[in-house]
């Protein structure tokens, strides 16, 4: 099946997944849902991430986080660049999730990397999605 938005559907099923109180979710692979995945995995709101299967039919495990209290790492998923409505944001405009307790990802010419991090090289990007 083809999805016309597989970042969108990453997002929806890590939400679900969090919703229905999982241990782990699978998404179809690709490069940009592995960049994504690294950085959900550096900022902590995931465990860990492994890539299952050979080619054609690759997938990415995704461990998700939980507290002691069975409260998720991850609290919110927005996607805000879409295919139908691309947001591109120059390096001072990048916004900052919920006070710093949250992240931007952008994707830049050199790679798919947080907003902070974007800030402090002073470049800017595509928009991706806001996690928090």
């Amino acid at each position: 099946m083809t999805v016309s938005d597989p970042i969108a559907d990453m997002l929806t099923r890590i939400r679900n997944a969090i919703m229905a109180r999982h241990d782990v979710v699978l998404v179809p692979t690709s490069r940009m849902k592995l960049y994504i995945a690294k950085i959900l995995k550096q900022e902590g709101f995931i465990d860990s991430y492994e890539v299952l299967g050979s080619r054609p039919q690759r997938q990415i495990r995704l461990h998700l986080r939980y507290d002691d209290k069975n409260q998720p790492a991850i609290s919110g998923l927005e996607r805000v660049s879409k295919p139908g409505l691309r947001v591109y944001v120059p390096n001072g405009e990048i916004p900052r999730v919920y006070g710093g307790s949250g992240v931007a990802i952008v994707s830049t010419s050199k790679g798919v990397m947080v907003g902070q991090q974007a800030w402090r090289q002073g470049i800017g990007g595509e928009l991706l999605c806001k996690v928090w």
